[in-house]
C-alpha cells in the first residue's frame, strides 16, 4: 500500500512538471519573449521571470537576445575617386531595439537573415563613403591626413537612416573598420610613392642642416675676424708702449754708459751661474769688476764692495758642472 502510495506521488509530480513546462517559460534578464498565437504576435515580455503560455501549436515562444551583438563584413575592393584601389572591411555592433519590428522583418527573429541584410546595407554605404574620399585619407605617412573617425561616422549614419527608415527594429551601436589593404598591382606604386615622399622629406632636412651650417660657419668666421681685429689693435698698443718705456730706458742709461755696460754683463752673468759652475780669470768680463785695487776702487770702473778676497787665479782652469 505505502509503495503505491509513493509511486502515484512521484507519477503526480512528474505531471506536475510536465504541465509546468508546457504552460510555463521564463525568460532572462538579457532575453526578451515573443509569444505567437497560431503564427501571429500575441504578446512581447520584457521583464525578466517566468511567463504563462498556452502549449504548442496554440501559442509559440521566440527568445531574442537583448544583448549588443557585432559581426564582420566581408574584405571588399573598391574604386577611389583618385583612381586607386583598395580593399576595406568593416566590423558593425548592433542590438534589438524593437522586438515586435524585429520578429516580424526577419522571419520570426532570425539573427543570421538580419546579419544578412545589415552586411547588404554597410556594402552599400562603403560603396558610398569611399566613393568621396582619396586615397590619403586611408593611407598616408601622415598621421593628420587619415580621416578614419570621419568615414566609420559617415557610414554609421548612413547604416542607421536605412535601419531607420525601414523599421527593422534594431539599433546601431558602432561602425568601425576593420582591416585596409591593397592589391598586388597596387602595393609597389604604393611603397614607391611613399618611397620618394621619404626622399624629399630627406632632401629637405639635409638642405636646411646645411644652410644652418653655413649661417653658423659665417657667424664664427665674423666673430673670428673681428676677434683678430682686437687682438691685433691691443697688440699694436702693448707695443707702442713697450717702446715708448724702452725709450725712457735708452735715455737713462744714455746718462751713464758705463752703468748701462755692467748692467748687460750682470744680466748676461746670471744665465750662467743658474745652469753651471765656471772658474774663470779675474780680468774676464764681467769678472773685472771683482779685481781687488787699492782701497778697493777700480782705477776705470765704479766703486764694487765685497765681503771676500778673490783669490788670483792665474791660468784660468775650467771645471765641467
Amino acid at each position: 500500500m505505502k509503495r503505491n502510495f509513493l509511486t502515484l506521488t512521484v507519477a503526480f509530480i512528474l505531471i506536475i512538471i510536465c504541465v509546468l513546462l508546457l504552460f510555463v517559460y521564463q525568460v532572462r534578464k538579457s532575453e526578451v519573449a515573443v509569444v505567437t498565437r497560431f503564427g501571429k504576435i500575441d504578446r512581447v515580455k520584457i521583464e525578466p521571470g517566468p511567463g504563462l503560455c498556452w502549449p504548442w501549436p496554440i501559442e509559440k515562444v521566440y527568445k531574442l537576445d537583448q544583448r549588443i551583438q557585432n559581426f564582420e563584413g566581408k574584405f571588399e575592393q573598391f574604386k577611389l575617386p583618385d583612381q586607386n584601389i583598395i580593399l576595406l572591411s568593416v566590423y558593425v555592433g548592433y542590438r534589438i531595439d524593437n522586438p515586435t519590428n524585429f520578429f516580424a522583418k526577419f522571419n520570426y527573429g532570425s539573427i543570421p537573415e538580419a546579419e544578412k541584410t545589415l552586411e547588404d546595407m554597410v556594402r552599400n554605404a562603403k560603396n558610398e563613403v569611399a566613393g568621396q574620399h582619396d586615397f590619403s585619407d586611408f593611407v598616408s605617412t601622415d598621421p593628420h591626413r587619415m580621416k578614419f573617425a570621419e568615414i566609420e561616422d559617415e557610414i554609421l549614419q548612413k547604416v542607421q537612416k536605412q535601419v531607420h527608415d525601414n523599421k527593422y527594429g534594431l539599433e546601431i551601436n558602432f561602425v568601425q573598420i576593420r582591416k585596409i589593404g591593397l592589391p598586388e598591382s597596387v602595393t609597389q606604386n604604393v611603397f614607391t610613392r611613399m618611397t620618394s615622399e621619404r626622399q624629399y622629406y630627406i632632401s629637405k632636412i639635409t638642405a636646411q642642416g646645411a644652410e644652418e651650417s653655413s649661417k653658423i660657419r659665417s657667424l664664427a668666421d665674423s666673430q673670428a675676424a673681428i676677434l683678430l681685429s682686437d687682438a691685433e689693435a691691443t697688440s699694436f698698443t702693448i707695443r707702442g708702449q713697450g717702446e715708448a718705456e724702452m725709450m725712457k730706458s735708452l735715455e737713462i742709461l744714455q746718462q751713464n754708459p758705463s752703468l748701462a755696460t755692467f748692467n748687460l754683463q750682470m744680466d748676461a752673468l746670471e744665465p750662467f751661474l743658474k745652469k753651471s759652475t765656471l772658474v774663470l780669470d779675474q780680468s774676464s768680463s764681467p769678472l773685472q769688476w771683482l779685481q781687488q785695487g787699492p782701497k778697493g776702487a777700480s782705477p776705470s770702473g765704479p766703486v764694487l764692495t765685497t765681503n771676500s778676497t778673490l783669490p788670483d787665479l792665474t791660468p784660468p782652469v775650467t771645471r765641467d758642472p
